[in-house]
Order: C-alpha cells, then sequence, then structure tokens
C-alpha cells in the first residue's frame, strides 16, 4: 500500500505540477489610495482549504461566504496588495468577483484555465485562457 510522508520532496513545478496560475481581473481592485491592481495569482486549493470554512460561523450564517473565504486562502497576489484576506475579497466588483469564482472552478475541478468560445462574426470556435496572459506576456 503506497505511503504518504512528510519527509519525502512534494511533487512541484519540476514534476510538471502547476500550483499557481496568473490572472488579470476584468475591472480590478480599487485600493485606499485609488490605485487599481489587475493582475494577480491564484493557487491551487487544497484538501484543508475546502474543509476548514465548512466550519466558520460566517458560513454557517451564510453559505455564500464560503466563496469568500476559499478566495481568500487561494489568491496570494492582486497586484501590489500581497495580504488578501476576507476584507480585500469583499471590496472587490461584483464582476471580479464572479471571474475569481469561475477561475477557482476551472483550476480545482477541470485543471485548466480554457474556455471554449466562437466568433461573433464567423462562429469559428477556439479556446481562450480566462485567466489572461501571465505577466510580462504578451
Amino acid at each position: 500500500m503506497p505511503r504518504f510522508s512528510l519527509a519525502e520532496p512534494a511533487a512541484g513545478p519540476a514534476a510538471g505540477l502547476r500550483t499557481e496560475y496568473p490572472f488579470v481581473l476584468p475591472r480590478g481592485l480599487v485600493d485606499d489610495r485609488g490605485s487599481v491592481h489587475t493582475e494577480g495569482i491564484m493557487r491551487l486549493a487544497t484538501g484543508r482549504d475546502e474543509i476548514n470554512p465548512q466550519g466558520d460561523p460566517r458560513v454557517r450564517q451564510n453559505p455564500a461566504f464560503l466563496t469568500v473565504l476559499l478566495l481568500a486562502q487561494t489568491v496570494t497576489r492582486i497586484g501590489a496588495v500581497r495580504a488578501v484576506d476576507t476584507a480585500v475579497i469583499e471590496r472587490l466588483f461584483a464582476s471580479d468577483l464572479a471571474f475569481l469564482q469561475d477561475l477557482y472552478r476551472r483550476i480545482n475541478q477541470q485543471g485548466h484555465t480554457e474556455a471554449e468560445v466562437a466568433c461573433p462574426q464567423c462562429g469559428t470556435e477556439f479556446a481562450v485562457d480566462v485567466a489572461g496572459s501571465p505577466p510580462g506576456g504578451s
């Protein structure tokens, strides 16, 4: 029976496992100084990320708060904001919150960030990366 030991090296980027996904928010987070932050990073969720919020009293009172907790745990950066917590997630515009919910679902349930779309002019179907280009990409 295979065993998992914390002493063994974990599979990581060298093993081909992608654990972080850059994204570009549709609108962006507006900070206290009025700066807009659009580029960020979301990491893969762990089992603990999904289980721990279930016991949170805010989730028991309002099940929709689960989304806020999950995103606060898995979004590691939005622009210069590196301390992403529930207050930061709650300040996002609704369209950005919906974008991050979809990205979370895509990377944690489907394993990718691509979506099939069709050109409205000619109907040609193609895949686009909904996370956006990585910072510095073209």
